[in-house]
């Protein structure tokens, strides 16, 4: 069986030694950067393309024969790949954090007899799939709230963040509406919003705020509240206030001397360099769901760690695992039903549940799971 997965960042890298465990798959890995292929020559099973697939005729000659494609290119120029793909009638895992709804695509998918699984990150992904999972266990929602952040290990100034995952996609978060449910309503408000303190034991105080995280949910799911929030060390939130306040992420382009170029881009630039997380440095990923219903709920909580072994980062384990399991599980013949699919809408399949909670085990990426009566915030 051959998979293709488009895009070699930390994410992408992580996706494809996972896979190319199993000896009988046949790895595709596709990126326009010769230096991030290459840290991927060494590993069996493997064999990289230095191709862009933006270009005409790339995308469709790449992904011909695959049996499933991986989707982890940036946000920005996820959802137009998104549908190439189901319009090649290839079956597709999609880990892009584009602005687009994917569920605009499912007549598509549905027409073409594809499966796309959609959002199968950490959060959207493994998120959605434990609010599906508790949903279908209670027999109404009240409420869901999520809260989520991959984070350096060590803090360092000015920033006390590296970014374990696209930076773009980061500044995205900062930038683009977010958009919660408060008494049966969607409402939208600023991105960085709403700021809250929690403790989490092992890591200290946090900061969260609202960002757009819920997507799917907001249709899939019948609960009157909702929210998502991002967690960071206190004391970033304001420093990328500043930026915003100051015009930094503004994206209109401005002309300097000869070039047009958007106060965005250029800060992109620069804090694509300072953000970087780089081979041995270790990063948390902390997430906490809960989802309640009428007289109880349940509550799901994850804390991973940098693995020094694989020497494969926290957050490139727990979205690039939540991606290939469910490759897998497509390849296996566990998910047939074809459309867009985003995980919460396989949380009732305790099957599919089961096999993906055995294989983050497998991984070393475990879950805590309680009941709750009462849910403090």
């Amino acid at each position: 069986m051959h998979v293709v997965i488009l895009g070699a960042g930390l994410i992408g890298r992580a996706m494809a030694i996972d896979l190319a465990a199993d000896r009988e798959l046949n790895i595709t890995v596709a990126d326009r950067d010769v230096k991030v292929l290459q840290t991927l020559t060494e590993y069996p099973g493997i064999t990289t393309q230095v191709v862009d697939v933006t270009e005409l005729g790339v995308l469709e000659n790449l992904v011909n024969q695959c049996d499933v494609c991986i989707n982890a290119l940036p946000g920005f120029m996820g959802f137009e790949v998104l549908r190439k793909i189901i319009a090649l009638k290839r079956n597709i895992v999609d880990i892009t954090f584009s602005p687009e709804n994917p569920l605009t695509l499912n007549d598509l998918a549905r027409a073409n007899g594809v499966t796309a699984l959609v959002d199968c990150g950490v959060a959207p992904g493994m998120s959605n799939l434990l609010v599906g999972y508790a949903a279908s266990l209670l027999e109404k929602v009240k409420r869901v709230r999520i809260l989520v952040g991959g984070l350096p290990k060590e803090r360092r100034l000015p920033w006390e963040y590296k970014a374990v995952f696209s930076p773009i996609d980061v500044i995205e978060e900062y930038t683009r509406p977010a958009r919660l449910k408060e008494n049966g309503r969607i409402v939208v408000k600023e991105p960085l919003s709403e700021p809250e303190f929690i403790d989490f034991p092992g890591v200290g105080t946090l900061e969260a705020f609202n960002t757009d995280g819920l997507r799917t949910l907001l249709e899939t799911i019948d609960a009157p509240d909702m929210v998502e929030k991002t967690l960071r060390y206190p004391g970033h939130r304001e420093k990328i206030l500043l930026l915003k306040q100051a015009g930094f992420l503004n994206d209109q382009p401005m002309q300097v001397k000869d070039c047009a170029l958007s106060p965005l881009d250029m800060t992109a630039r620069i804090l694509i360099k300072q953000w970087e997380l780089k081979e041995g440095e270790h990063d948390l990923t902390i997430m906490r769901v809960d989802v309640e219903g009428e007289k109880q709920g349940y509550r799901f909580e994850i804390f991973d760690a940098y693995d020094p072994k694989t020497k494969i980062h926290s957050m490139a384990r727990t979205t690039g695992f939540t991606a290939t399991i469910m490759t897998r599980a497509l390849l296996k013949g566990m998910i047939k039903e074809t459309g867009v699919l985003p995980p919460e809408k396989l949380g009732h399949d305790y099957e599919l549940v089961s096999f993906f909670f055995d294989e983050l085990k497998k991984r070393g990426v475990h879950y805590k799971q309680k009941k709750m009566k009462r849910f403090e915030g």
